[in-house]
């Protein structure tokens, strides 16, 4: 069965060009009606125009499908609120979120300016905060909502001259936990897509011939399923280039100590041990690895007597 979003209402964020120009054409292709937002600054945040965003609303209208544009900076709440306010006036209500508006301020962190590390997390962690905030009530009273988070390889593998990115793109890990936990009973299920993809914000760092196997529209499938009615939640999927995977945080086993052996000497001498990963496993959940780690204190108590 095909996946459609008919009767459906999304904001797709950093809408105007790249990976949300394709992420809310996809959505409109398959039904939903879309809110095409993009506060058209340069790379670095600075400017503004809405003129990238009414060019994809024209586009969506131009297939047949329905937008509007939007120009509201994801880093001011009061904007984010009026977006909301305006889409649920307008269609009824907010359904889809697809947080994709971003910025970089690259720099090593010796150079790295205080501005520049709190402007990049204002727009991205902070305004993914807020995006969120401002449908979370919406989506609770009708029981519904699916909401895509925007994390990085920067972020969850590192890269040099991100600091500012990568702290803000990892903030999304734990934003999606505890969102896809607090939404479950209200069906509101939270995602979050590691892209790769030729954009503005990767154009210069990488040769033509892996540019062209790189088109944003690679990345959107995975959006459209994490946005689709029967999506998983608290998932990260990482995709680029027509490959998509599955990104987990794994907690190797472990080994419990007795109080007597508490010191970095015991540590030092079992690290091998320690970190070996044969049986890593994914937790669910903040308190089950401190259950984890009740069992295994409980187990090595009850073999000593």
């Amino acid at each position: 069965m095909s996946i459609r979003y008919d009767g459906r209402v999304a904001i797709v964020t950093g809408a105007g060009n790249g990976l949300g120009r394709a992420h809310a054409l996809g959505l409109a292709s398959r039904g939903a009606k879309v809110v095409v937002n993009d506060f058209g600054g340069a790379r670095d945040g600075t400017g503004g125009s809405l003129t990238a965003a009414e060019t994809v609303v024209e586009e969506i209208r131009s297939a047949g499908g329905i937008a509007m544009a939007d120009g509201a900076d994801v880093s001011n709440f009061e904007q984010v609120q009026a977006m909301v306010a305006k889409a649920t006036s307008e269609w009824g209500s907010v359904d889809l979120m697809c947080a994709n508006a971003g910025i970089l301020r690259d720099k090593s962190f010796a150079k790295m300016e205080l501005a520049d590390f709190a402007k990049v997390l204002d727009v991205h962690l902070t305004g993914t905060f807020y995006c969120c905030k401002a449908v979370w009530e919406g989506m609770r009273a009708r029981n519904y909502g699916r909401i895509v988070l925007t994390t990085s390889s920067s972020g969850l593998y590192g890269n040099f001259g991100q600091a500012n990115y990568g702290a803000a793109k990892t903030g999304m890990i734990g934003l999606m936990n505890v969102l896809a936990e607090e939404g479950r009973k209200t069906d509101i299920r939270v995602n979050t897509i590691s892209p790769t993809a030729a954009t503005r914000m990767t154009e210069e760092l990488l040769p033509p011939d892996a540019l062209a196997m790189m088109k944003p529209e690679a990345i959107t499938p995975a959006v459209l399923f994490l946005l689709s009615e029967n999506a998983p939640t608290r998932t990260i999927m990482g995709a680029g280039s027509g490959s998509f995977a599955v990104i987990r945080l794994l907690e190797s086993e472990g080994v419990n100590f007795a109080e007597a052996d508490w010191s970095p000497d015991t540590i030092a001498a079992h690290f091998a041990e320690i970190s070996d990963m044969a049986k890593a496993r994914a937790l669910e959940g903040a308190f089950h690895q401190t259950q984890k780690y009740i069992a295994q204190a409980q187990v090595r108590i009850k073999a000593n007597r």
